[in-house]
């Protein structure tokens, strides 16, 4: 049976974070203020009222963070660029300090000899933005169009490929559906139109991206969904749940059409957000890589109460789960990256997956979990490999601890431990292991 050292020959192995989560200063060179700044103000809407204030401190100790990495031996290093650090009020005067970071960053990671692989949105919209509607707002995805400009205009001439968005599906559902993330509205199925804008976003800046010969990924959070039992109302709720969280950002961008969106009761126009045009604005750019954060299979039911959702979400039960309370179950992963290649056929991209990782409880021997998971999810990557699937890397999550949204400091999905009163960084058990299987990776497919 294939396992991770039968991956093809040039995979790619790196490591993934983001801005507001590892970056810290706020408020410093000229930063503005994001939509997470203002949510973690808000009383109660982060665990324990932890803040990204300071988070890493990587904004000032990314030589070490570099360091660290070059040590596991990295092909790349998967990052988000923070908006409002480079365009503090989301559009118009570009802040130098910010870009110089960024150049410094991407310099720095050149030097040890890894790749660059930046995110332009993950997640942290400047607060200005928001203020005038945020990803409501039809102009936004314009604003993110020139904001793409501006920092591939600086990076492009050292970064070859970028990511667009990072999981379009989860800031919509949690930021404007749910109201449990940033910007914290709570609009249910009325939220869809910051999906659609976010599409156009994408599909905007693609266009920019490639008209600077650079490549394009989008990277959203994918789950193979399956019914809770065979019966038709639990397939029919399994169907309209598939539709919202994969189908819903993969088809437009993929196929150049939303998905049949009628079970979840949402118009084709997606409440008057869709316009003449957009969908080829979305479509016509085109992928160069589709890339993949997975973590756990969904398991879906008919609802209990249909007037509030048409699914419930139910646990998978004889399962491990993380701390997070996420069931592992290694083999969704190949079950998830066989069904987009069969699904999509020619019109998939080769795949990268760009999240894949665990919360683990801190405890006297606290990494054998996260060694177990990673170790697992590789080889189903590698079956999915030689099922015939195009997989071109893989990044684990995370590097570092971080500030993790609405949890604070209290889900650890670090190959680094972070002593969040010290800053000091600690390697653990999966650090060592991550190296050790790169460099027999490395031995096994380059004689």
């Amino acid at each position: 049976m294939p396992d991770r050292f039968d991956l093809p020959a040039g995979f790619r192995w790196g490591v993934a974070t983001a801005a507001y989560q590892i970056e810290g200063a706020v408020a410093e060179d000229g930063r503005g203020p994001s939509v997470w700044d203002t949510f973690v103000a808000r009383p109660g809407a982060v665990r324990d009222g932890h803040t990204g204030a300071v988070a890493c401190d990587h904004y000032h100790r990314y030589p070490e963070d570099i360091a660290l990495m070059k040590g596991l031996g990295l092909d790349g290093y998967r990052f988000s660029i923070s908006w409002p650090r480079v365009l503090p009020t989301g559009a118009g005067a570009v802040n130098p300090a910010g870009l110089a970071f960024y150049d410094r960053l991407v310099d720095a990671l050149l030097d040890a000899g890894i790749t660059p692989l930046p995110t332009l949105f993950h997640w942290d919209l400047p607060q200005a933005l928001e203020d005038r509607g945020g990803w409501l707002d039809r102009d936004t995805a314009y604003r993110f169009a020139d904001y793409t400009a501006v920092v591939a205009d600086r990076l492009g001439d050292r970064v070859p490929a970028w990511i667009t968005l990072n999981e379009p599906f989860v800031h919509t559902v949690f930021g404007y559906a749910l109201g449990t993330h940033a910007p914290g509205r709570a609009l249910m199925f009325e939220a869809l139109p910051a999906a659609h804008h976010q599409l156009l976003a994408h599909g905007l800046a693609a266009a920019v991206l490639h008209e600077r010969g650079l490549d394009v990924m989008l990277s959203n959070n994918l789950t193979p969904v399956e019914p809770a039992t065979p019966a038709p109302a639990d397939l029919a709720a399994a169907a309209a749940y598939d539709a919202l969280h994969n189908r819903l950002f993969t088809d437009p961008v993929l196929l150049g059409r939303y998905p049949d969106l009628s079970a979840l009761g949402v118009p084709d126009d997606i409440y008057g957000a869709v316009r003449p045009g957009d969908l080829d604005l979305v479509h016509t750019p085109g992928l160069d890589g589709l890339g993949v954060n997975f973590y756990n299979p969904t398991r879906i039911a008919a609802p209990t109460d249909p007037g509030l959702l048409p699914f419930d979400l139910v646990d998978i039960p004889d399962v491990p789960h993380t701390a997070f309370g996420w069931p592992v179950v290694p083999d969704a992963l190949r079950q998830l990256l066989v069904h987009l290649h069969e699904l999509y056929g020619k019109s998939l991209p080769p795949l990268t997956i760009t999240e894949n990782g665990c919360s683990v409880e801190e405890s006297t021997d606290p990494d054998h979990p996260r060694i177990d998971y990673l170790s697992a999810h590789l080889d189903a990557l590698a079956r999915a490999a030689a099922e015939g699937v195009d997989i071109r890397g893989y990044y684990t999550w995370s590097l570092l601890d971080n500030f993790e949204w609405a949890e604070g400091y209290h889900q650890r999905f670090g190959l680094v431990h972070v002593d969040f009163d010290t800053q000091r960084r600690t390697p653990r058990a999966s650090y060592a292991w991550y190296r050790d299987l790169i460099t027999a990776y490395r031995g096994r497919n380059e004689r």
